[in-house]
């Protein structure tokens, strides 16, 4: 082999192991984000552990001050409020396919379990899971979409914004039955009328986390999935569905809406 034969196979060498290091490696890039992905199936690392909801995670529907409706609503689930009086849950028994418990006797007749023991250690798990959930660190994607992501593709990972949250158009979940999405939302999250969060790949709602400082509003009609730890309130404006958990610090509004627990 001559010389020049050398530096021509030299060459293509170098080219191939730089055409081969940059295989298997896909980018999602969205607004000006270019990261690659990582691979739930060969970095074990990316896959997210869940949020330990504890007994909090027996209710559908959790709050420290409160549960308002408007009639009719649909819940599938046991709910409870602590350490606010049982008057201040307004779903009637006829509405709830589950357990409604309350810290007295003031609860809704005649189906409510005065349970205060279980309803404290829920509310106080309820609080640890804010906590971790808030806690996670090193977010794959940061303020992503500039705190609005309609119209777009999740992909499994951590989630963070350092203000509010808007999602004005359909966005869609996409990743395995095994794969966690945690939001972390420093402010409010607002879901538009008649938007949907669509699960794609087998994602499952038990599987997707919102955590928010601030007031969480599911528009008209909308249909949301995964569990939502508000720090203050949750409200579901008139005919809002929701496949997931509302946990709220404060209180919950319903208004003619489907609560489903997440499966």
């Amino acid at each position: 082999m001559n010389i020049k034969s050398v530096k021509i196979f030299c060459t293509g060498v170098m080219a191939l192991s730089v055409l081969m290091a940059g295989c298997g490696k896909e980018t999602v890039t969205d607004e000006g984000l270019n990261k690659p992905a990582a691979d739930p199936q060969s970095d074990p690392v990316a896959i997210l552990a869940k949020v330990p909801l504890g007994l909090a995670g027996k209710f559908v529907i959790l709050s420290k001050s409160g549960i308002t409706n408007v009639y009719q609503s649909v819940v599938t689930g046991d709910i409870g409020s602590s350490p606010i009086t049982g008057a201040a849950i307004h779903l009637t028994c006829a509405e709830v396919a589950g357990t409604i418990y309350s810290v007295n006797a003031a609860g809704p007749l005649p189906c409510r379990v005065t349970n205060a023991t279980r309803l404290t250690q829920a509310v106080n798990n309820m609080q640890t899971a804010y906590v971790n959930a808030a806690g996670r660190s090193n977010p794959d994607f940061l303020n992503l979409g500039a705190g609005n992501i309609g119209g777009m593709t999740l992909s499994p990972g951590l989630y963070k914004w350092t203000s509010n949250l808007l999602i004005p158009t359909h966005i869609t979940l996409s990743g395995s039955a095994t794969d966690v999405w945690i939001f972390q939302v420093s402010g409010t999250l607002n879901v538009s009328s008649g938007v949907k969060v669509i699960l794609s790949g087998g994602a499952k709602p038990y599987n997707i986390y919102w955590q928010t400082t601030g007031a969480v509003t599911l528009g008209t009609t909308s249909r949301f999935k995964g569990t939502i730890l508000s720090n203050t309130s949750i409200n579901m404006l008139t005919g809002a569905v929701i496949t997931g958990r509302l946990l709220a610090k404060t209180a919950v509004t319903l208004q003619k809406n489907t609560v489903t627990k997440p499966f």
